[in-house]
């Protein structure tokens, strides 16, 4: 089924398009929450809570950009409003009972284990998403959707509604603030 095809039957209220739809998109909404909220219930609520907004907005749909990149910025918006929540929440105590006065994790979550990594990596792959998780927001957004999900620059600028030379910066200063990261738990974990 062409794009147009099923943007029609959405609009229309299909089921069999929107189940279609789903099925297509299901892996990558998925995987994008997962890069970013970093806990894989959380990332099945923010996928179901994506399609259901496409669904109920997909009216409103002029399909300026593709199908995919207009889910994609539900996705990271979603999941972003989600770690905000997260965020904002009132278990500070909790959270101060987990952290240090210098900030350092007390306690290791448990680990992270994203299905586009292969088993032999997933020891490097925990560091790097601990390290992912203590990047600002659309430096991880960026990240996630770059380097995990294969989107290239022109669509993360329109799903992060920025410019390109915006998302090459956004890119830049991650990997920056990566390698500074990864270089510091590096020494602290030699002591």
């Amino acid at each position: 089924m062409q794009e147009q095809e099923l943007i029609q039957q959405l609009k229309q209220g299909s089921e069999a398009a929107f189940k279609t739809f789903v099925e297509t998109h299901q892996d990558r909404v998925f995987n994008t929450a997962l890069g970013i909220v970093q806990n894989a219930a959380d990332a099945e609520d923010v996928a179901q809570e994506v399609f259901i907004q496409a669904f109920r907005s997909i009216g409103s749909f002029k399909g300026e950009s593709k199908l995919s990149t207009w889910l994609y910025r539900i996705a990271t918006t979603r999941s972003l409003d989600l770690l905000r929540s997260k965020k904002s929440k009132k278990r500070f105590g909790f959270l101060q009972r987990l952290f240090n006065d210098q900030g350092d994790l007390l306690y290791d979550p448990p680990e992270f284990h994203h299905p586009g990594i292969a088993l032999e990596q997933k020891e490097n792959a925990a560091k790097l998403f601990k390290a992912i998780a203590k990047l600002p927001e659309n430096q991880k957004a960026a990240f996630t959707l770059h380097k995990l999900e294969g989107v290239n620059y022109q669509e993360i600028s329109e799903i992060l509604d920025t410019t390109v030379s915006s998302v090459e910066m956004l890119m830049y200063r991650a990997k920056l603030n990566l390698r500074k990261i990864l270089e510091a738990d590096g020494s602290n974990n030699k002591d």
